[in-house]
C-alpha cells in the first residue's frame, strides 16, 4: 500500500491532472476536431506529462531532503530508489513522445517542446539558478493547451497561443502566492524564488499584474471563439473575481488571503478551460 501511494504521488496527481485538461479543452475548442484522436491525445499527453514530473523528482530529490514540506517525499525519503524511479520517469517520457509524434508530427514538436522545457530549461538548468525559472516553466505549463489544439486544427493558431499564453500568465498567480508561504523552505534548499531574491512587495505586484493579464487572455480566447455571450459573461465573472482576489493579496497581503489567491487559482483554471471544453 506505501509503495502505491509513493508511486502515485512521483506524478503530483492535481497538478497532471489540471495540465491533461487545458489539453483537453484545447481539443475541445475546435468545432468539430477528428474525433478518433481523443485517446492518443490524452495518453500521449498523460504518459508525456507524468515521465516529466517523475524526472523531475528524481533530479530534484536533494533539495527536497532539505525542505519540510518535500521532505517526506518518496524519494528524498529514501522510500523508492533512484535508479527505477529514473527508469520509470524514461519509459513514460519515451512512450508520450512517441505517441505524439506517432499521431501527428507537429503535435509531437509542441509535446516535446513542452517535456524539453519542463524537464531539461526549467528543472535541470534554471530551477537552482534564478527566479526567472517560473518563466520557463509557465511556457511548458501552457504546451498541453497548445498541443491539444494543435491536434485538432492541424496547425498553431492564434487561439491556440492565447490558451498557452493564459496559462503561462497564470502560472505567478499559483506558484508564487505558494512561493511566498514557503519562501524560509526555499531559502534552506538554496532555490531563488521571488519572495527572496525580489521582495514580497515586488512578488505581489507581478501576481497582481500577471493575473489581470492571464484574465484578460483567456478572455480574448473565448471571444476569438465566438462562444455565447453568457459563456463569455461567466468567463468575465471568474476573471473578475480571480482580479479581486490578487488585488486584495496587493492591498493586504497575508499567508490567509495569498492562500484564498492560491486555492482559487486552480478552480479559475479549471473552470475558464472547462467553459471553453464543454460549450
Amino acid at each position: 500500500m506505501q509503495l502505491m501511494r509513493d508511486l502515485w504521488s512521483l506524478i503530483k496527481s492535481k497538478q497532471t491532472a489540471l495540465l491533461l485538461f487545458t489539453g483537453v479543452a484545447g481539443y475541445a475548442s475546435v468545432a468539430q476536431p477528428a474525433r478518433g484522436n481523443w485517446a492518443p491525445l490524452t495518453g500521449a499527453l498523460l504518459a508525456s506529462i507524468c515521465g516529466a514530473t517523475v524526472l523531475n523528482m528524481v533530479y530534484d530529490r536533494d533539495i527536497d531532503r532539505k525542505m519540510s514540506r518535500t521532505a517526506n517525499r518518496p524519494l528524498a525519503a529514501g522510500r523508492l530508489s533512484p535508479a527505477a524511479v529514473l527508469a520509470l520517469g524514461a519509459i513514460l517520457s519515451g512512450t508520450g513522445l512517441a505517441w505524439a509524434f506517432a499521431t501527428a508530427p507537429l503535435f509531437g514538436l509542441v509535446v516535446l517542446a513542452g517535456w524539453f522545457l519542463d524537464a531539461v530549461v526549467y528543472t535541470v538548468w534554471l530551477k537552482r539558478r534564478t527566479p526567472w525559472s517560473v518563466l520557463w516553466g509557465g511556457i511548458s505549463g501552457g504546451m498541453p493547451a497548445l498541443a491539444g489544439r494543435t491536434l485538432a486544427l492541424g496547425r498553431v493558431d492564434l487561439v491556440g497561443l492565447l490558451l498557452a499564453l493564459a496559462v503561462l500568465l497564470w502560472i505567478p498567480t499559483h506558484i508564487m502566492t505558494f512561493s511566498i508561504k514557503y519562501a524560509a523552505d526555499y531559502a534552506e534548499a538554496g532555490v531563488p524564488v521571488f519572495p527572496n531574491t525580489h521582495g514580497t512587495g515586488f512578488t505581489q505586484r507581478v501576481i497582481s499584474g500577471s493575473t489581470l493579464l492571464a484574465a484578460l487572455t483567456m478572455l480574448a480566447a473565448t471571444w476569438l471563439l465566438a462562444l455565447p455571450w453568457g459563456v463569455i459573461g461567466v468567463a468575465a465573472c471568474l476573471g473578475a473575481v480571480l482580479v479581486g482576489l490578487a488585488a486584495n493579496a496587493l492591498i493586504r497581503p497575508s499567508v490567509a488571503v495569498n492562500f484564498q489567491l492560491f486555492k482559487f487559482a486552480s478552480v479559475y483554471m479549471v473552470a475558464a478551460m472547462g467553459l471553453i471544453a464543454f460549450t
